[in-house]
């Protein structure tokens, strides 16, 4: 199995670049609106563009994941973490060997 792991450190959107060129524009389309539920949410999300084509795609993930899953005895001997270009401190992909 091929993960990806993507995050950003908390409070430092300043190094997110989608949020400075899509947040203002999702912000306006939410103005006025009251979330009555995730659909409502969902819904004014995809229905924002930019000038420049920018548009959103957004699911609702229903999903139940299980938790205090831990990774395995040997995890760290049979995978090898490959650091992304952009932002290769906080993006990084992680294969089995």
């Amino acid at each position: 199995m091929k993960i990806r792991v993507a995050h950003y450190p908390a409070y430092c959107s300043k190094y997110n670049p989608i949020e400075h060129r899509l947040f203002p524009h999702l912000q306006r389309s939410w103005e006025g609106v009251v979330f009555a539920n995730y659909k409502i949410v969902k819904d004014r999300a995809e229905q924002t563009r930019t000038e420049k084509g920018l548009q959103v795609v957004a699911w609702i993930n229903e999903k139940l994941y299980q938790s205090g899953r831990k990774y395995s005895d040997n995890f760290k001997e049979t995978m090898t973490i490959v650091f992304d270009e952009l932002l290769p401190k906080w993006n990084y992909q992680i294969h089995p060997l």
